[in-house]
């Protein structure tokens, strides 16, 4: 009997520490369960524009990565100029920020799911670069919105986002006074503003050189080891599983 119990012990410590393992690897290299994502990252040889830097592991395809960089692009029907026309330097920090969203495989420690008609995943605070958000704030605040959430409020009755009845076109400025707060306000929370800098394997970026790799994937990395520290506790398991298999046997 005492045997049998050792065993079992044992095998489910493994089972544990398998897991954890496991956890750990699909949070690495993973793309989010929404409308435009592939399943699974892999090389895309052909992106489009300033989706190229994902060209070596992505999960976008080249379609998505040329529609998302039109105005009203067929994605999402979703019209940067709603309020006038966008500065083109504010409009190409919304294209980057829709080519992270869409491309990246190194968001898996954020993601979250959620019950919604166009998706069921969504990231959530993920930690934007310090120079990333400010010059995004910097970029846009003279141009003009009607909305401090773009993800929810909109009216659709046309297909295409127009402002809701009784919301006023103000600068971006007047919705967003600081860099926090459009990076933290404008998608619901998807970004959190954070005060480490680009670089430093700390903080996601919007915008970086291939040449040089892929900077988030180390941030992903650091962050994926503080997200699965809890299953961590499968390697305890086991080694309490060995001795309490070493105390049965006897």
């Amino acid at each position: 009997m005492a045997w049998k119990l050792a065993t079992l012990a044992l095998l489910l410590a493994w089972v544990a520490v398998t897991r954890s393992v496991q956890d750990r690897r699909d949070l690495l290299n993973v793309c989010m369960d929404a409308k435009h994502h592939k399943m699974k990252p892999g090389p895309e040889d052909k992106l489009h524009g300033q989706c190229s830097p994902w060209r070596r592991n992505a999960c976008c395809s080249v379609n998505t990565s040329q529609e998302l960089h039109r105005d009203t692009s067929r994605l999402y029907n979703f019209n940067w100029d709603h309020c006038g026309k966008m500065d083109p330097a504010c409009k190409s920090h919304f294209i980057q920020d829709t080519c992270l969203y869409e491309c990246s495989p190194n968001l898996g420690p954020w993601i979250q799911q959620v019950d919604q008609t166009w998706r069921k995943e969504r990231f959530l605070d993920v930690p934007l670069c310090k120079e990333d958000c400010q010059s995004w704030w910097e970029a846009c605040r003279t141009s003009a919105t009607c909305k401090s959430d773009w993800h929810k409020g909109w009216d659709w009755t046309s297909g295409v986002n127009k402002c809701p009845a009784g919301a006023a076109c103000r600068t971006f400025e007047s919705h967003f006074p600081t860099p926090e707060a459009l990076c933290e306000e404008i998608w619901s929370h998807s970004y959190k503003a954070s005060n480490y800098r680009r670089g430093s394997g700390r903080c996601i970026q919007m915008w970086f050189d291939p040449a040089q790799g892929n900077p988030n994937e180390e941030v992903a990395r650091f962050y994926t080891s503080a997200v699965t520290m809890p299953n961590e506790t499968g390697l305890l398991t086991f080694s309490l599983a060995l001795m309490l298999s070493r105390w049965l046997l006897g």
